[in-house]
């Protein structure tokens, strides 16, 4: 059979690809002409895919070079060793895409694997994978509208959803219903629906987007935003829409009208929900810290660190002016440093916040404070991170000027698809000298607090 294969490959090669065969291991067994045949063709298929099915075949290995290309490889080998029926091989794929899953990864993954019945589990994974990231997922790229509607609605109905707002859902069944190519909120639908109907804008995807609408759950939206709907063109042009929005503000203005409404899912807060914990003010009592200080609204704040809903280390020991419990306190002070240490071979000087096993923080707004020194960052990150191991940069800060006298607060927004990825380690790591020539290695702040939407 391998040598089939072989002679189907380099032959395959030297064809022109005009139209898609689909071949398998029954048209070598089955009296089919190819049985016969000296000379098989596949077409339209990848020649290193198929080459690396056979150096698997050969090694046991699935060997992929780290390129920008590898994820494609990889999911063209499944496509193959599903279609060949090479099972160990298909297993090898299967379980280096799952180590690969991520919120960036998820849409392509799940794209190739909707098609292969024997890919159920990665499918699967890769819907929930998304329902639990779907505002980046929705947000930092748009590959969601090339979704199977079938996909697509096991997502927006996943148990495991986690959203920090339900127009989140509206905007993402309007855009896949639209195709759009652009990342859009509901409003500019609504714009266009001057002009044009619902059977223009959503074409053979209608009746989906009529049905998808039933998951949004409008009742725990904003009045605000639901007198908004309630005047829409949507509402207008769509019964289904303007009986939802309708039901929700009877349901917000007056309660419960129904007794099965109670039972309705739409009428509940989703399991998984963020809080809003949004920035006002320098060094006011809305952010995460001070959040994590009262047991989460549970009671009077006390420093999180001694309560220990919190953990805070820095990249040197701890001393006298290494204090984590300063950093969360509510108290200014003079002295407040991290030295450097080595890292990777590279000097690294930074304070760290853990904000617990069980939470994560979608960050979009930070503060610190400068201690009593004259030692001014200019140079430095905000980071985010799953594990402590590995940090995404949330901002950048280069020659950053803000910070100019001892004691001084400074707040920066966090913006971009990073701003809506989930993350339970956030750091501040110093990338290059501060103002202070004696030691221009120390990160000198004395206070940091974290906004954003809390899990």
């Amino acid at each position: 059979m391998l040598i089939m294969l072989l002679h189907c490959y380099f032959h395959g090669l030297t064809d022109a690809i005009d139209d898609v065969v689909s071949v398998n291991w029954q048209m070598f067994t089955n009296g089919m002409s190819e049985t016969n045949s000296s000379r098989v063709v596949l077409r339209d298929v990848s020649p290193k895919a198929f080459e690396g099915m056979l150096d698997f075949m050969y090694s046991g290995e699935v060997n992929l070079e780290n390129t920008m290309e590898s994820g494609a490889m990889l999911l063209q080998m499944l496509l193959l060793s599903d279609q060949f029926g090479v099972t160990l091989l298909h297993q090898e794929c299967c379980k280096i895409l799952l180590e690969c899953l991520s919120e960036d990864t998820v849409c392509p993954i799940l794209q190739a694997v909707s098609s292969i019945p024997s890919c159920k589990l990665i499918e699967e994974t890769c819907e929930r994978n998304f329902s639990m990231h779907f505002d980046y997922c929705t947000t930092a790229s748009i590959d969601f509208i090339f979704l199977e509607e079938a996909n697509f609605s096991n997502i927006i109905r996943h148990p495991d959803l986690t959203v920090t707002s339900e127009e989140k859902v509206l905007d993402a069944i309007l855009m896949w219903g639209m195709k759009a190519k652009n990342a859009y909120g509901w409003e500019v639908v609504d714009e266009l629906m001057i002009y044009s109907t619902p059977e223009l804008l959503f074409g053979e995807r209608l009746e989906s987007v009529f049905n998808f609408l039933s998951s949004v759950r409008f009742p725990i939206m904003p009045l605000v935003l639901l007198k908004k709907l309630e005047k829409s063109n949507i509402s207008r042009h769509i019964p289904s829409f303007d009986f939802l929005v309708k039901e929700a503000i009877s349901y917000v203005e007056h309660g419960l009208c129904e007794p099965e409404f109670d039972q309705n899912v739409r009428f509940q807060l989703r399991r998984s929900s963020y809080k809003e914990l949004q920035y006002l003010c320098d060094g006011d009592s809305n952010g995460v810290l001070y959040f994590a200080g009262t047991s989460y609204g549970q009671h009077q704040w006390v420093n999180p660190v001694l309560a220990k809903t919190i953990t805070i280390t820095a990249s040197s020991p701890p001393s006298r002016f290494t204090d984590s419990k300063v950093l969360a306190s509510r108290t200014y002070q003079g002295t407040s440093f991290a030295g450097p240490r080595i890292e990777d071979g590279h000097s690294s000087a930074w304070w760290m916040v853990d904000i617990g096993p069980n939470h994560q923080l979608m960050c979009n707004y930070y503060t610190l404070r400068q201690d009593g020194s004259r030692a001014y960052n200019r140079y430095w990150n905000l980071q985010g991170s799953l594990d402590g191991k590995t940090w995404t940069n949330l901002r950048v800060h280069e020659n950053d000027q803000t910070v100019c006298k001892p004691g001084q607060f400074a707040s920066w927004p966090i913006i971009g698809p990073n701003a809506l990825r989930p993350f339970r380690f956030f750091r501040v790591v110093l990338t290059g000298p501060t103002t202070d020539v004696s030691n221009p290695f120390n990160i000198c702040i004395c206070f940091l607090e974290l906004y954003g939407f809390f899990h």
